[in-house]
C-alpha cells in the first residue's frame, strides 16, 4: 500500500510535467507504482504555462550560501559573501525565493535548505500576488537574517536546491512534501549539480527544533557509517 504522502509527491511531479519515468527515479520507486499513483492527475491545464516558462522576476539567497561548500567552474554571476566569517551562524541553512510574473500577478515561492545533510527542510508553495507585493514577500521569507539576500541566477538556485535534495536523497532523507508543488518554478533540473554538499563534503547533522535526531542518526548510521558523518544535537535535559 502507497502511503498518502507518496501518492501526493508523485501528483505533484505529474502536475508539474514530468514524466512517469523521471518521477519513479526521483521518488526510487518503480515505473508501474507511479503509474498508478498518478492515475488521472491532469497535466496539461488548458490557457496555462508551465511555471518555468513563465518570466522571472527574481531569485534571491541568502548570504554566506557557500560556506562549507565547494562549486566546481564557478560561474563568475554566482557571487557570495567571501569576506564574511566562513562558519557564520546559520552557516549550512540556506533560504532561496522565486518570483515570477504569471500574467498581470506574481507567483512567488520559497526553500528552506540544509546544504549539509538534510536537503529542503522546508518550503513555501506557490503564492499569487501584486507585483508591486514582490519586495515586502521578500524582505519578509529574509526577515530572520542579519543582511538582506543577494540576488542571483536562476541556475544557482537550481543547483542549490535540487542539488541539495539529490545530495540528501542518498544520505537517506526526502524533501519537505511542499518542495514537489514549489520546484517547478525552479524550472527545469539537469544534474549532476556544480555544488559539492556537506560540510567540507562530509555529512553534518545540525539539529533543529523539528528535527528528530535519533531518527536522523539512525538514518546516518545505516547510509554512510557511524564515523563518516558529524552531528550537533541538543543535550536532553533531565
Amino acid at each position: 500500500m502507497e502511503s498518502k504522502e507518496l501518492k501526493e509527491r508523485a501528483q505533484a511531479l505529474r502536475a508539474a510535467g514530468k514524466t512517469p519515468k523521471q518521477i519513479a527515479r526521483d521518488l526510487g520507486v518503480t515505473r508501474a507504482v507511479v503509474t498508478r499513483l498518478v492515475r488521472g492527475v491532469d497535466v496539461v491545464r488548458p490557457g496555462r504555462v508551465h511555471p518555468a516558462e513563465l518570466p522571472l522576476l527574481g531569485c534571491w539567497i541568502s548570504r554566506q550560501w557557500s560556506n562549507g561548500l565547494s562549486v566546481a567552474d564557478r560561474p563568475a554571476d554566482w557571487v557570495d559573501d567571501a569576506e564574511l566569517p566562513p562558519m557564520a551562524m546559520g552557516a549550512g541553512l540556506v533560504s532561496v525565493a522565486v518570483a515570477r510574473a504569471d500574467g498581470d500577478a506574481a507567483s512567488t515561492c520559497g526553500f528552506l535548505v540544509d546544504t549539509y545533510c538534510l536537503g529542503v527542510k522546508n518550503a513555501l508553495p506557490p503564492t499569487t500576488s501584486d507585483p508591486d507585493e514582490v519586495p515586502h514577500f521578500v524582505a519578509e521569507f529574509f526577515a530572520a537574517y542579519d543582511t538582506p539576500p543577494v540576488e542571483a541566477p536562476i541556475d544557482l538556485a537550481r543547483h542549490l536546491v535540487f542539488g541539495a535534495v539529490d545530495y540528501a536523497r542518498g544520505l537517506g532523507f526526502d524533501p519537505h512534501r511542499d518542495f514537489y508543488s514549489a520546484a517547478p518554478l525552479l524550472g527545469t533540473w539537469e544534474p549532476p549539480s556544480r555544488i559539492t554538499f556537506g560540510l567540507n563534503g562530509t555529512p553534518y547533522f545540525q539539529q533543529g527544533p523539528h528535527d528528530n535526531p535519533d531518527r536522523i542518526m539512525r538514518t546516518l548510521d545505516r547510509t554512510v557509517g557511524r564515523d563518516n558523518y558529524h552531528f550537533t544535537v541538543v543535550p536532553t535535559l533531565f
